[in-house]
Order: C-alpha cells, then structure tokens, then sequence
C-alpha cells in the first residue's frame, strides 16, 4: 500500500476566510458519545427551556428549512429575548432569520453562502447596516453546495469533502476551503471543510416526545444538518404519538438520536411559510422591512414583537391572533387572495 504523507500533497491556494464550525472528527465523535444518549426518553420542553439550556453565548449556529421556508423563528425570537450574545451564524439559506438575529445584535459574525436579502421583496436594511458599520463580521463566504458538503463532512465523521465546486471562483478565494494537486489525477481538487454546529433549531410538521420528525416537501440542508449538530432543537407544529412514527417509520426524516429538545409551537414559523398549512404574512414581513431601515426602527419592532410579549403565543396574538392565522391557512391552501405591501412598490 502506497502512503501519502498530508505534507506531500501539493496545496495550490488556500481561500482567507476563517474556518468556523470546524472539529476534528474523531473529537466530535468522543463529544457526541459523551453527551448525547441514544435512549428513548421524553424531550419535550418549552421554548425559553431548549434555548436557556443549550444556546451559549459565542455558539456557532444554524437554522433549518429554506429562506423564509419552514423557519424556526419561536426559536430565534427566544434568543433574542434572552438577549444571547456572540452568535456565529451559518447563513446557508438565511434571509429573514439571520436579518432578525443580526439586527438585534446577538449574531455578530457570519459565514454567508446567501444572506443579507429578503429575495423578491428587496435587501436586508438592518443586517446591510450592521454589517457596513463593523458591527456584524462576514467572516467567510461559500456556496449553497459548500454548505450543503460542510453539513455532509460533519454528518459523515470526516475532516472534509472533496469537490470540483468553488475552485477559480471568487467565493473560493473568500472561504475556508483549500485547493490542492489531487494525487489520483494530478488536477486541482477543493477541500471543503467539515463542519459541526454547535446548535441547530429545524421546525417540522410533525414530531414525537422523543424526537422522531418529519417533513413535508423539500428538506434542502436539514437532513444532513441534523446529523452534523451537536445540539439539535426540533419546533414542531404538532406532537404526535409514538404510534403514528412507528405505522410510518418512512416519514421519519430526522431521528430521535439527534434531538436534544422538542418543542411544540403552533405556527411556529410565522411570519414564514409552513408548507402546506399557513402562507408568508408579508404584511408582517412588510412592517419588519419598514421599520429595520433605521436603528430607532429595529428597537421598535423588537420592542413590541419580542421583549414586549412573554413568549410566542403572545406573539401570535399580537401580530393578529386566529384571525390572521386562519388567514394565513386559506392563502396557502389558494382559498384567499395574498396580500403583499411589496407589489406596490
């Protein structure tokens, strides 16, 4: 057998973003052993409990679904009441949850792949600002793929994920990763880092007291992020028996080995979409966009949406209560006409 030595390998460029999220596998694996058990037992707790007992300040971070898709926000809400600080975000798909966590200011640092935008409705006032004055760092940039092969390392227990992807682009030249001389074909060959959040939060439909999630249409990173985390915080929609996993077992996307806490939040993604059972409520997403434009404007709508209620059904009462919400239901089932402030402009 022919060995070859890491310092034989042929680096060809290394891009200047700081690695962030990185852990030597086999010392993730002796973490994980020592601090997640694979029994079946209750995980149900509130929100305030998940986020007090397993958000640190300086934590790396990431959230589950896809742009203002199936977000957690009950979770990311908690946070920023908790006033938790230091946060390293991963912006995969971020737009509406890393905009809230950077314009309150616990989110200081980011790793953006697509960030700082609301897609069809403009750009993020409040992350722009914070970023241009210094007081949020973009510490690395990546692809949407690089993420995606970053979570894939860290599911797999491997130091990194070799790809064509990113070599010659400028994102590269902005990443963690590094190019080398592939000692097969001689070519040039993209490490991309492995990477292990320290906390995750993913909403799902559906999950039982024990861990066992599912969900409905695209899962884009999450199945992959799940496993790659180290404390993973699921908010479900609904709590469903033991039973119903166990008819279906198919269903089950994220397992409960991976769940540290589960959290039963009704409309727990609002003002985000939950496939299949409530649409966007742009309106509210309008009002964010209105009102971050300006410092004095973010504390506003902090100081109403998030310090100023106890928790998230508080929240949902005051952003409309079951009348919105009902509303919501029947635009994401077309039985409603959508509202968008956006289309004016």
């Amino acid at each position: 057998m022919t060995v070859i030595k890491l310092e034989e390998l042929k680096v060809l460029a290394k891009g200047k973003g700081e690695l962030v999220g990185w852990h030597d596998p086999d010392e993730h694996r002796k973490w994980i052993r020592e601090n997640k058990s694979r029994d079946l037992y209750d995980k149900t707790m509130t929100v305030k409990e998940a986020v007090s007992k397993f958000v640190k300040d300086g934590s790396y971070i990431a959230s589950g679904g896809f742009g203002h898709i199936r977000v957690s926000m009950s979770i990311i809400y908690e946070i920023i009441r908790q006033k938790k600080k230091n946060l390293i975000m991963a912006g995969k798909t971020a737009v509406h949850d890393l905009d809230v966590l950077v314009g309150s200011g616990v989110v200081n640092k980011v790793e953006v792949a697509y960030s700082f935008g609301h897609e069809l409705r403009g750009l993020s006032p409040a992350s722009r600002r914070m970023v241009e004055s210094g007081k949020c760092k973009v510490l690395a940039e990546i692809s949407n793929a690089g993420y995606q092969w970053r979570f894939l390392g860290g599911m797999m227990g491997v130091p990194f994920i070799p790809s064509r992807n990113l070599v010659g682009t400028d994102t590269f030249n902005y990443s963690s990763s590094i190019v080398i001389e592939d000692p097969f074909s001689g070519k040039p060959i993209c490490l991309i880092p492995s990477c292990n959040p320290d906390v995750v939060f993913i909403h799902v439909p559906r999950c039982d007291k024990n861990g066992n999630a599912q969900i409905d249409g695209i899962t884009v990173e999450d199945f992959e992020l799940a496993r790659a985390a180290r404390r993973l915080i699921i908010t479900t929609e609904e709590l469903i028996p033991e039973f119903r996993v166990r008819n279906e077992p198919w269903r089950t996307v994220i397992p409960f080995y991976c769940v540290d806490a589960v959290c039963e939040v009704p409309y727990g993604s609002h003002p985000c979409e939950m496939p299949y059972l409530y649409f966007f409520d742009e309106e509210h997403i309008a009002e964010w966009l209105e009102l971050s434009s300006t410092e004095e404007g973010t504390q506003k709508y902090l100081d109403k949406y998030v310090f100023g209620v106890e928790d998230f059904e508080e929240y949902l009462a005051l952003i409309g209560g079951v009348k919105k919400l009902n509303y919501l239901k029947k635009v994401e089932q077309l039985r409603a006409p959508m509202v968008a402030p956006w289309r004016k402009k």
